[in-house]
């Protein structure tokens, strides 16, 4: 792979991390990533410039220090950034997350955290009935 093709996928993927925004569903500016990355890590030099730069690929191969940084903050594995199969298994998780999100699905699993095996077993039994009714598939697990 040569180093301009590297510089694009790192410039992708971290553009991919802001893109998917926060749990809220606002999106993670430069600025505010950047004075994160500094409260946790003073020592690594970071701005929302220098940032907005990586992600357009105007400015290539940031500090390990500051790879791993970015990854712990957006909770991905720092192979994220230099592994193009690892980043495209990431990838896939994270649009599924957007996916659950966005479909509300995870708004209906928090509420089932902490119910009894008995009651998980009936919701389980509505969900089933309700896609059935609706046409869709049976869930295989």
């Amino acid at each position: 792979m040569s180093e301009s093709s590297e510089n694009a996928g790192l410039a992708k993927r971290l553009d991919e991390l802001f893109r998917r925004g926060r749990p809220g569903g606002d999106r993670w500016t430069n600025d505010e990533v950047a004075a994160a990355i500094k409260r946790l890590n003073p020592d690594i030099k970071v701005s929302g410039t220098y940032l907005s730069a990586l992600r357009t690929g105007k400015r290539a191969r940031p500090s390990p220090e500051l790879q791993l940084a970015l990854a712990k903050f957006f909770g991905v594995s720092p192979a994220y950034f230099f592994d193009p199969g690892r980043a495209e298994k990431i990838s896939q998780q994270l649009a599924a997350l957007d996916e659950l999100h966005q479909s509300g699905v995870r708004s209906l699993a928090a509420r089932a955290v902490g119910l009894s095996p008995d009651n998980l077993d009936a919701l389980t039994t509505v969900v089933d009935q309700m896609r059935k009714m609706q046409g869709l598939p049976p869930v295989v697990e």
